[in-house]
């Protein structure tokens, strides 16, 4: 199933890469992405070293579909990843799931600053599991959880490169479908929804630190007013791309995440001994394909 998975996907990356030739002439409308599929690998034969034989495949959909006529503006990012690694010993287990979906309308007010309505949503493909005890558990899966967020504000927005909103009436939903999974996301038992209103953060910059070597960061914070509002959720993400020729990249990258509401399971000696929350940290460094338009 794993297999199939990750083949899917690559599937998805080959038809899109051959279908690129139809994108929107609209002159309001500016259409770019990056497809990237990256591969690691290790093999090991009589290595007085010792070794583990492995393999990780990951793909990558980034797109950018941005409109812009007059004062008007609508900037909306997709990104959409799924990831796969084998090693003898554990079989094939999932190592990157997201599907990210936002938007921002804006309406110019001065240069540079924008009156904006934000929409963002998240959530993954496939479940997820915790590997650290003795049987694996259960710890998502699609739209458990998912995060819908929504609500005016204000933007600043020097170039496609250099931006960030502030919502300071920004209402979230949190969906958590699977009952089971409910409490480790702030949710009552038998609850499959929570609504939150706060204030949320979102920032954006990319800069090139030398030819060929370009650094993103993503930034997005969010306090709710209705429940300890000095405890900010944290999402950041920064990603390094090393550009080899138009189409071989080195791509490394981590995320950071904290949410109070978000408890995992505590392990201890391989037995779950309560739950936590705690620093969530992601991290993939891999050499690949990318295509960009």
């Amino acid at each position: 199933m794993n297999k199939i998975k990750l083949l899917l996907f690559a599937a998805i990356f080959l038809i899109i890469n051959k279908g690129q030739a139809q994108v929107d002439s609209t002159k309001n409308w500016t259409i770019h992405g990056e497809n990237t599929f990256l591969i690691n690998q290790s093999s090991f034969s009589n290595w007085a070293a010792g070794g583990v034989n492995s393999f990780a495949g990951n793909i990558i959909l980034n797109y950018d579909f941005n409109y812009k006529k007059e004062k008007w503006s609508w900037d909306n990012k997709v990104i959409a990843a799924y990831g796969q690694t084998f090693q003898k010993e554990t079989d094939w287990r999932k190592n990157d799931d997201r599907l990210s979906l936002n938007s921002l309308l804006g309406y110019q007010a001065k240069e540079h600053w924008l009156y904006t309505f934000f929409l963002n949503f998240n959530t993954q493909f496939a479940k997820g599991y915790d590997y650290t005890s003795a049987n694996k558990k259960l710890l998502s899966e699609a739209f458990a959880p998912a995060y819908l967020s929504f609500g005016p504000g204000i933007a600043y927005k020097k170039s496609d490169n250099l931006k960030f909103n502030l919502s300071p009436a920004a209402v979230r939903f949190v969906i958590v479908k699977n009952d089971s999974l409910a409490p480790n996301y702030g949710l009552d038992p038998g609850k499959n929804t929570r609504v939150e209103f706060g204030a949320s953060f979102d920032a954006y910059y990319k800069t090139q630190i030398m030819e060929n070597v370009t650094f993103e960061n993503i930034l997005k914070l969010y306090s709710n007013y209705l429940e300890k509002p000095q405890n900010v959720d944290i999402d950041y993400t920064a990603n390094l791309n090393m550009k080899v020729n138009k189409w071989i990249t080195v791509n490394a990258g981590v995320q950071l995440i904290y949410d109070d509401n978000t408890k995992l399971p505590k392990i201890e000696n391989g037995v779950q001994v309560g739950k936590k929350s705690d620093l969530q940290v992601k991290q993939i460094l891999g050499a690949g394909i990318t295509y960009k338009f």
